[in-house]
């Protein structure tokens, strides 16, 4: 899972930045291939931040490109909805195609983890 480096170092920036680019997209079809009804972005933001111990595992603001950029790719879909308490609300659900995407990128992300586990195991406890 994607956790926030808060050091400062330059160096952990860039690599977080690049680590969560590749994740996002993977945890937002993972929580609404989950979902039992269509979520709206501050759903999932909270849903993604509950239990974490205060370690923030993406920033809100960016969650929202990355749902435009998955529906834009057939994805996911939304639909706008009237909201009693403020704005409307964009409410997004999986499509039969994301749920296939999902599926392979589970397996490439399983890939991935097996292979740097493997890596960093010895060097650190993993």
């Amino acid at each position: 899972m994607v956790i926030a480096l808060n050091d400062g170092n330059a160096a952990n920036k860039k690599f977080q930045k690049e680590l969560n680019s590749g994740t996002v997209a993977l945890v937002l079809l993972g929580v609404l291939a989950r979902a039992t009804e269509p979520m709206y972005g501050y759903q999932i933001t909270k849903l993604l931040e509950g239990g974490r111990d205060n370690v923030r595992m993406m920033k809100q603001g960016a969650l929202y490109p990355v749902l435009r950029s998955l529906e834009n790719s057939g994805l996911l879909k939304s639909e706008v909805e009237p909201s009693v308490s403020g704005p409307p609300r964009r409410y997004y659900t999986i499509t039969d195609i994301g749920r296939e995407t999902l599926e392979r990128w589970a397996e490439l992300w399983n890939q991935t983890k097996t292979f740097v586990d493997d890596t960093l195991k010895g060097i650190y406890d993993v």
